[in-house]
């Protein structure tokens, strides 16, 4: 396109009604499900910590502000005030996340079920997905898949996919072991990844020779969605672990042709708990020569008050429109990407 007419939008007007479909499918689909609707600021000088997620920040008044990588702290705020079961249609902001598959600010669509487990709302993401893919099938006329009403989306262990890519088992193996298992596959490792880190080597041999493969495969040859969960527990986020082994997060993500559109998690409601891996996700970020973060200081108070037994879910609403279209790349489902934003 001529540079003089980056004024346009960079996705067909198409996408936008299918988006608008998409949308209204979503909204619909938690209002039957007696989920209330929230909204919570962008803007905030609270910020929950994950080692691997950038924040954009701005300084006013002498002190930090950032713009959300994800509404969790406010609507687990809203959680612990009484709210019940909620979800909330937001944008999110995550620096440095530009390419086929990520925009610095996106679409999130994130829910909490109370008194519900991790595999209730993996069933609830199930048929939310089924229902938006329908919705924009009716605006555009194309199906994703005709074979996935036959049957449920497949599950699979982080211990099983490990063992279809590399034939170990990841658990009980040394990091050592992991090392050379990335090496012969030829993983391209960050050159930050120590070889004693053992989640760095981890996360590099699953977004190579994992990831893809997901949602692809299945013994009947066709392809379906695929639920990766059982993380290690040194991944488990804000999830909550298992108390034997091998120890576990309960956390699920979403893949549909290699492509990841969700996270989620038992959530975890001890406080102490919650500082400590804040403690730990800091370090690894200043041990990675990025600045420490602040934390989410309200949160806390919210999980000491209580935060009620409940399980939640953050899907990529764009990487969904992507499915929906057979789309390559975020800018062909969203208006106005990065490079013409």
């Amino acid at each position: 396109m001529n540079p003089s007419d980056d004024w346009r939008p960079a996705c067909s007007l198409t996408a936008l009604h299918v988006r608008a479909a998409m949308l209204r499918a979503a909204r619909e689909f938690f209002h039957r499900r007696g989920y209330l609707e929230v909204e919570t600021p962008c803007l905030s000088r609270d910020i929950v910590i994950d080692a691997w997620l950038e924040p954009m920040e701005m300084v006013r008044s002498g002190q930090r502000w950032f713009l959300q990588t994800s509404p969790e702290a406010f609507m687990k705020r809203l959680l612990a005030a009484g709210a019940g079961s909620i979800f909330q249609i937001s944008r999110v902001f995550r620096s440095g996340e530009v390419g086929e598959r990520h925009n610095p600010e996106f679409t999130m669509i994130e829910w909490y079920g109370v008194d519900s487990t991790w595999l209730q709302q993996m069933e609830l993401t199930e048929w939310l997905v089924r229902a938006c893919l329908k919705a924009a099938a009716e605006v555009s006329g194309v199906e994703v898949f005709d074979d996935w009403p036959k049957a449920s989306f497949r599950q699979i262990t982080y211990a099983e996919a490990f063992h279809r890519a590399f034939r170990i088992d990841v658990h009980q193996a040394e990091t050592s072991e992991l090392l050379t298992a990335a090496i012969a596959q030829n993983i391209p490792l960050p050159d930050s990844c120590a070889a004693s880190d053992r989640d760095g080597i981890l996360n590099a041999m699953l977004a190579f020779a994992v990831e893809p493969e997901l949602g692809r495969i299945s013994p009947q040859g066709s392809s379906a969605p695929e639920f990766l969960c059982d993380y290690p527990a040194t991944q488990a986020a804000l999830a909550v672990t298992t108390e034997t082994s091998p120890f576990v997060a309960r956390r699920f993500e979403l893949y549909i042709n290699g492509l990841e559109l969700c996270n989620g998690y038992q959530e975890l409601t001890d406080v102490e708990e919650l500082r400590r891996r804040e403690g730990h996700q800091n370090t690894v970020r200043t041990n990675s020569d990025l600045n420490s973060l602040p934390g989410a200081c309200r949160l806390s108070a919210a999980m000491q008050a209580g935060l009620p037994e409940c399980s939640g879910v953050a899907l990529g609403f764009d990487r969904l429109v992507m499915i929906a279209m057979h789309a390559s790349s975020i800018s062909e489902v969203i208006p106005f990407p990065a490079d013409r934003a």
